[in-house]
């Protein structure tokens, strides 16, 4: 299952990937995660690994290892999200105070779920849809 949403935020695209890049703030702006913490040491790199509770749609842990990094316009993080194994990428562009946010999510189910995720994808992408309006929301309130 494949899709994209874009959000268009009224920062510096430096200023949205140091926020993005700090995945302990993901929290903050994704209803479904109640802690995000990093397992691994020193600034955030390919390698770099979290550890994540989720809270919906059931209580679980999960990690995540960052895959690409490239500083203020591409950050690509690859692992489970809940009962999905996933690739999830923020791509970055503009200037002026405004950047374009592009999250491209690449998910896949075991076997048994396929079908059933697959069914699902309108609703997982509405609801990545909401978390960005929340991210786009706090950034930009943080800037006032």
């Amino acid at each position: 299952m494949k899709f994209e949403n874009v959000v268009t935020i009224t920062r510096q695209p430096a200023e949205v990937f140091e926020y993005l890049a700090r995945f302990e703030n993901v929290p903050r702006w994704n209803y479904a995660i109640s802690e995000t913490r990093k397992l691994t040491r020193g600034p955030v790199g390919v390698g770099t690994r979290y550890r994540q509770t989720r809270t919906v749609p059931s209580p679980t842990t999960e990690e995540f290892e960052v895959v690409e990094i490239e500083t203020d316009r591409r950050l690509v993080v690859v692992g489970d999200l809940a009962s999905l194994h996933g690739r999830v990428t923020y791509e970055l562009s503009g200037g002026d105070g405004m950047t374009k946010l592009a999250n491209l999510m690449d998910l896949t189910a075991p076997p048994p779920l396929g079908l059933l995720a697959h069914l699902a994808t309108r609703s997982i992408r509405s609801s990545v849809a909401a978390n960005l309006s929340v991210l786009k929301d706090q950034l930009e309130r943080s800037s006032r």
